[in-house]
């Protein structure tokens, strides 16, 4: 039996216990179907990586291996594949339904595998896919959002959480189909870091919307784009939606008050970027489409990758590390980390 390096776990346990990632040896495995086997070279973290993690009673007999953001090379396609070869370099998120990628070789369906962006290296190609995907999704898809600039002229969206992994392409994504960004960060850094994608003004989201709005010469918006803590912010995302305005919400995280948004006649949607993986829809091949546009928009200098921060090697230490600065929930852009 040929093996490989991963970073895994048995037991869910608080990140601080050394056992919660641990360093394995675990079969390598070998591509079928339309599976392609990446040899991965760099990997990034998300918060879904932590809640999976999360302390819970179940014990995995076989290891369980985290990792849903992959840059690397093809090393053999299955027999059913037809958008690659073996020696493409790619980038993808995966399926949350199967292994993950924090390991030296990784299988994943090429239907939401993409072609990494010509000018980056693997480590900031790493930390685009789910945040982009996510990003992508929820403003022209769920939110129906036109991607023509001239079709959003004096059109504005509040993206609630802008410094984040998400928020950060979100900003990106938003200003090059031609809206204006109202950007919500707390700190300096965090302000700095969302003007810099691009957000043309931010709020406190400690503080009350509307009022925040009113000063930017703004009564409501027709868009938010909510990206954590979606029960805390709602009443304040009642308030600043326009009528017929459209919420989109990345975090489901307890109840809402719909009837506070009926008068109104808003819609209201969710993202999940794994949707089309987890159920094999008839479109899933529509992530390997979106991922290939996104890097010809990175290597034409439409966008840029959200890396901010970078470690090396892949091993647990460094994803223990890098966990546990997701979960201050003070992270802006992305973590990746490189070569095993």
């Amino acid at each position: 039996m040929e093996t490989m390096k991963a970073v895994g776990l048995h037991r869910y346990l608080p990140i601080e216990n050394p056992e919660s990632l641990l360093d394995l040896k675990i079969e390598k495995p070998v591509a079928t179907g339309r599976d392609l086997l990446v040899r991965v070279k760099a990997v990034a973290v998300n918060p879904v990586d932590y809640r999976v993690r999360s302390p819970k009673e179940q014990v995995e007999e076989n290891p369980k291996v985290l990792g849903w953001d992959v840059a690397g090379i093809v090393e053999e396609v299955g027999p059913d594949c037809t958008l690659f070869r073996p020696g493409d370099e790619v980038y993808y998120a995966g399926d949350i339904t199967r292994q993950g990628g924090n390991s030296e070789f990784h299988l994943v369906d090429e239907r939401i595998v993409g072609k990494k962006p010509k000018s980056l290296d693997f480590a900031q190609a790493a930390a685009l896919p789910l945040t982009t995907l996510t990003a992508y999704e929820a403003l022209f898809e769920r939110m129906n959002i036109s991607r023509e600039p001239n079709e959003n002229k004096n059109k504005t969206i509040l993206i609630i959480g802008a410094a984040g992994g998400v928020g950060s392409i979100a900003v990106q994504l938003a200003k090059w189909a031609g809206l204006t960004v109202i950007g919500t960060a707390s700190r300096p850094d965090s302000v700095a870091w969302a003007k810099e994608q691009g957000a043309d003004h931010t709020i406190n989201h400690f503080e009350e919307f509307v009022p925040q709005l009113k000063q930017l010469g703004y009564d409501t918006v027709p868009y938010i784009l909510c990206l954590n803590a979606t029960a805390k912010h709602w009443k304040n995302m009642a308030n600043a939606i326009a009528p017929q305005g459209t919420i989109c919400s990345i975090v489901a995280d307890g109840p809402l008050d719909i009837q506070s948004i009926v008068n109104k006649s808003v819609t209201f949607v969710w993202e999940w970027m794994f949707t089309r993986a987890m159920f094999q829809t008839e479109d899933m091949i529509q992530q390997h489409t979106l991922l290939n546009e996104v890097a010809e928009l990175i290597d034409s200098k439409k966008i840029t990758t959200t890396l901010n921060e970078r470690l090396s090697p892949i091993h647990a230490a460094n994803l223990r590390k890098a966990h546990s600065l997701l979960e201050t929930g003070r992270v802006i852009g992305k973590i990746a980390i490189e070569n095993f």
